[in-house]
C-alpha cells in the first residue's frame, strides 16, 4: 500500500458526510454504517456478527434476555440504554461490547472490494442506540490497520471469504503443535462448508478474529489456502438493502435472523 493510499478516504461518500455532521446510515453493498452528527456509531454486515450475536452467543446474556429489552426498548432505540439502566450489563463493558462490534462490521462495509452504489437514508437511527460515535477516519484507519495486520500474517485474502478446511496436518493425531484455546475451536469446525464468519457467529466472537486466526492457522500449514481468484465479502441480503424504508421491520427481520443462528 502507498504512503498516499494509506491515508487516503476509504470511502469519499462517507468523508463528505462526516463533513456536513450527517445523521442518517450509509448502505453499501456489504453492510451499513449508521451516523449521527458525522460520526459512526454503529455498524452493521452480513459478514460480521452483530452485538446481539456477540452478546449472546458469547454467553454474556441469554437470548430470552435480550430479546426482552429489544421489545422494552428497541423501538425507541434504546436498548443498550435499557440494558444498563436494568443492570443487565455495565455500562463499560457494553460500550466495549458496541465498539467492537463497530469496528468487526465497518472492516467488511468499508471493503475496497465492495460493489455497487452507497446510498445515505438521512435521519435513520440504530435500533441499539448511539451514546457515542467514532470519527469516521478512526474508523476507516482501523480498518486500513486491520487489512494491513491479515496481510503481515498471511498474504492470501481469498481466506477470508471461503469455507475453512482443515489440512491433514491438522487431522491426523499427535501431528499438529499446541494451539491456544481459540485457535484449537475453530479449526474444531472447519468443515470445509464453513466461512470464517460463520464460524465466528458459533462461537459468539467478532469475525475479524476468526479471520487472524484462519490466516495463522494457514501459516501454520493447518488451514488449506484456497487456489484462485479472491472472493469478495458477500452482498447483503435484499432486506438489509432497504434499511430506512421501514425502520421497525428492519429491526425484526435483523434479530429475527440473527438469533436463528444460535
Amino acid at each position: 500500500m502507498s504512503p498516499a493510499a494509506a491515508h487516503s478516504p476509504v470511502s469519499p461518500m462517507l468523508s463528505r458526510l462526516a463533513q456536513e455532521r450527517a445523521t442518517g446510515v450509509l448502505v453499501r453493498d456489504t453492510g451499513a454504517l449508521y451516523l449521527a452528527d458525522g460520526e459512526v456509531v454503529h455498524a452493521e454486515s452480513p459478514a460480521a456478527p452483530g452485538i446481539e450475536v456477540l452478546l449472546t452467543a458469547g454467553g454474556r446474556l441469554s437470548p430470552e434476555a435480550f430479546q426482552e429489552a429489544v421489545a422494552a426498548a428497541g423501538a425507541e432505540c434504546a436498548t443498550g440504554r435499557w440494558l444498563v439502566e436494568h443492570r443487565r450489563l455495565a455500562a463499560g463493558e457494553l460500550e466495549i461490547s458496541r465498539l467492537g462490534a463497530l469496528h468487526d462490521a465497518a472492516y467488511f462495509v468499508l471493503s475496497p472490494g465492495a460493489g455497487g452504489q452507497s446510498r445515505f437514508r438521512h435521519g435513520v437511527r440504530h435500533w441499539f442506540g448511539s451514546p457515542g460515535g467514532v470519527p469516521v477516519a478512526a474508523v476507516e484507519g482501523e480498518a486500513r490497520r486491520r487489512r494491513l495486520l491479515l496481510e503481515s500474517l498471511w498474504p492470501h485474502p481469498r481466506l477470508d471469504a471461503a469455507p475453512v478446511t482443515a489440512a491433514r496436518a491438522a487431522l491426523r493425531p499427535g501431528a499438529r503443535p499446541f494451539l491456544p484455546r481459540r485457535q484449537a475451536a475453530l479449526l474444531g469446525l472447519a468443515d470445509g462448508v464453513r466461512t470464517p464468519s460463520a464460524i465466528a457467529a458459533l462461537l459468539g466472537r467478532p469475525a475479524f478474529h476468526a479471520l487472524v486466526d484462519v490466516r495463522r492457522l494457514a501459516a501454520l500449514g493447518l488451514v488449506e489456502t484456497p487456489r484462485g481468484s479472491a472472493r469478495t465479502p458477500g452482498r447483503a441480503p435484499a432486506w438489509f438493502q432497504n434499511i430506512g424504508d421501514d425502520p421497525d421491520a428492519a429491526l425484526l427481520r435483523r434479530l429475527r435472523v440473527a438469533l436463528e443462528r444460535l
